[in-house]
């Protein structure tokens, strides 16, 4: 059985798209591996020994860059950085660097170094400034849209030329007058144009159609966008658009959204693209770890091994924070598997209310108020729980002196007007409102909140991920998330989450299903299919300590002829994403037919739903997320089994 130290210098060899090597205190190179290789051009016959410094520029070196890294990496533990490198043959690069100290019993022995190559990204960015600049002239040259900018007040600072010809004044005529003149006198006294700048600041953008005026006064039917524009977080004034529908009610398609939006779209796209591909694999290693560290335990106490216990558990503390890391990432990526049941919020709170107050402490009270005949919504209730803590801990951290938490549930009903606002669906909502009494966020804060890794925590508090995981998770689930914060007064996180007609699941809580799960019978066989041969293999060895025999098979082919053959399988053990042109899914649908009421366990460590058929599973199949502990496995498998047996009696 390999070792941790072998298990992750394998992982370390298996990766080609980032340069990870280790550094002795004076910033020799000490290890290299195919990815550093591939990326500086270097073997590890020409670089081992030699300094670091040599992939930095003639200009970095003179400036000292490299010895302020390592300095910086020895006193805070983690230097980062992006700019210039060079490979071996000359050419520069842009890269992302992290350095971190590595420490040994509270001794510094080198550092680990790690480099992506980010020249193509660079690039891009480059070109999204040109673009930028095409696009105001773009903007200039626009007739069919009235499009310009106000101040901070609502006083007009600059005019193009459609909206000249809708509105019908002249730049020298407009710019400095306030923008409330082209509302009707009825809305002027109800003050809308005041709330419209309000509701654009406070959420990011106000739309709505009405009636609008004329410099002659005529009046006309328009759709209007106010957006909120902002400058490192300050808010510099506000983009409008207005849209002549008196004749033309049918919208052909919206200008591109402000740049701040499509900058922040693009960058949620970027970063879940960048989780979505790096969990999969991180998942398969990390199961393979921590479940050979599970097994060393319990050969340890059989005595079979050597006093490995400090070590073991050591390893599977990092591997458990680096698993929680990466279900976060994912679920800001809205790309981790969820398993959406019909869920009563109502009852899921009132079981996590004591939890809740524990974890804020004493000084702060936790006032649950659910709303009486709450709907039911679908939802994975795990993942529920998971945000709703999220935000009772984000809620702790304003209220340092403490205060009052409120959770509150209510049903909500959002016509076409509510639901445009809040960019979602019409229709019913169960919303869950989490209210604290403490400091607030001022607007550069409450601007950026669900940006990913964005937090006003101290370095090592926090990892900016929270609140991206609670917007992920609610928009894969087919609901949103709004915040409404006052400085000085305190802040409220409201998540909607749809209605669902149907019964709520009485039991949500898996781990009490695993608990009151009776063992199956022994002597069942049971079709193991993974490539990952790590999981594999403890996969097997956890079948064959329940007493079941095995078949193993390392793609979806190879699954497919044992689920051909006359073996009696009584349960499909698969991975969804497999080699071979067969994946998991399909392998389970095609087992299912031709064996009937076969149940399915999917272990997947893949961020995408694929064993998931629209949003369900189907009776009989089951899903379990890597990583997982083997006893979690064995629960499972066996409450699998006695399930069938009860059907069978």
């Amino acid at each position: 059985m390999p070792s941790v130290a072998n298990t992750y210098e394998m992982l370390i060899q298996s990766v080609v798209d980032y340069a990870i090597f280790m550094l002795d205190l004076e910033g020799r190179v000490v290890s290299w591996n195919p990815g550093a290789e591939r990326i500086k051009g270097y073997t590890a016959d020409e670089i081992l020994g030699e300094h670091f410094s040599r992939f930095y520029t003639e200009e970095e070196r003179a400036a000292g860059i490299p010895k302020d890294a390592l300095r910086i990496a020895e006193e805070t533990g983690r230097f980062t950085t992006e700019s210039w490198r060079v490979r071996k043959d000359g050419s520069r690069f842009w890269a992302m660097v992290v350095i971190d100290a590595i420490h040994v019993n509270g001794k510094l022995v080198g550092f680990a170094k790690i480099t992506r190559d980010m020249t193509a990204q660079r690039n891009a960015y480059l070109a999204a400034i040109e673009s930028e600049r095409r696009f105001r002239l773009l903007v200039q040259s626009v007739t069919d849209y009235s499009i310009f900018m106000l101040s901070p007040e609502g006083y007009v600072t600059n005019w193009n030329a459609g909206a000249e010809r809708i509105k019908g004044y002249t730049a020298s005529e407009i710019i400095g007058q306030h923008f409330s003149r082209f509302y009707t006198a009825e809305d002027r006294e109800a003050g809308v144009p005041w709330r419209a700048l309000e509701t654009a600041k406070r959420e990011g953008r106000y739309e709505a159609e009405g009636w609008r005026v004329r410099k002659d006064g005529r009046r006309f039917w328009a759709s209007v966008v106010v957006d909120g524009i902002y400058d490192n977080g300050e808010l510099i004034g506000f983009a409008k658009i207005t849209r002549d529908l008196t004749e033309r009610r049918e919208a052909q398609m919206e200008l591109e959204r402000s740049r701040e939006q499509l900058l922040h779209s693009q960058k949620m796209e970027a970063i879940g693209q960048l989780t979505g591909g790096m969990a999969h694999d991180f998942n398969n290693l990390l199961t393979g770890i921590t479940g050979s560290l599970e097994f060393m335990k319990t050969r340890l106490a059989q005595g079979r091994t050597a006093d490995l216990d400090r070590y073991i558990m050591t390893a599977r503390m990092a591997a458990s924070r680096a698993a929680a890391l990466t279900q976060r990432l994912l679920a800001f990526a809205r790309r981790q598997t969820l398993d959406p049941k019909p869920t009563n919020a109502n009852k899921l709170i009132g079981c996590m209310v004591e939890m809740v107050q524990r974890t804020v402490g004493p000084e702060i009270e936790v006032e649950p108020v659910l709303a009486v005949g709450l709907w039911p919504t679908l939802c994975d209730p795990s993942q529920l729980e998971n945000a709703i803590l999220n935000l009772c801990i984000n809620a702790r951290d304003a209220m340092p002196g403490g205060g009052r938490l409120t959770i509150e549930t209510a049903n909500t009903w959002l016509d076409e007007r509510g639901a445009r606002e809040r960019d979602m669906q019409p229709g019913q909502y169960v919303s869950i409102c989490v209210t604290d009494t403490g400091v607030g966020m001022p607007p550069d804060v409450l601007v950026r909140a669900f940006d990913p890794f964005f937090t006003t925590k101290p370095h090592g508090q926090g990892t900016g991920l929270g609140l991206s995981m609670v917007y992920g998770f609610t928009r894969q689930s087919g609901g949103q998330v709004r915040i409404y914060s006052e400085m000085g007064v305190g802040t409220t996180v409201r998540v909607y989450l749809p209605r669902h007609r149907g019964a709520a699941k009485e039991e949500l809580d898996f781990q009490s299903e695993l608990a009151e799960a009776s063992l199956a019978e022994s002597h069942k066989t049971v079709l193991v299919v993974d490539d990952e041969p790590s999981v594999r293999m403890l996969v097997t060895e956890t079948l064959a300590d329940l007493g079941h025999a095995v078949i193993e098979a390392a793609d979806g082919p190879s699954g497919l002829k044992a689920v051909q053959s006359d073996a009696k399988i009584d349960l499909l053990i698969t991975d969804v994403g497999l080699p071979g042109g067969v994946n998991g899914r399909q392998l389970a649908d095609a087992a299912r037919q031709m064996r009937p009421g076969l149940s399915v366990l999917f272990i997947t460590g893949y961020a995408a739903n694929a064993a998931i058929s629209n949003g369900q599973l189907e009776p009989g199949m089951h899903i379990l997320t890597k990583p997982f502990a083997m006893q979690m496995l064995a629960s499972k498998i066996s409450a699998i089994l006695a399930e069938n047996c009860d059907m069978s009696s």
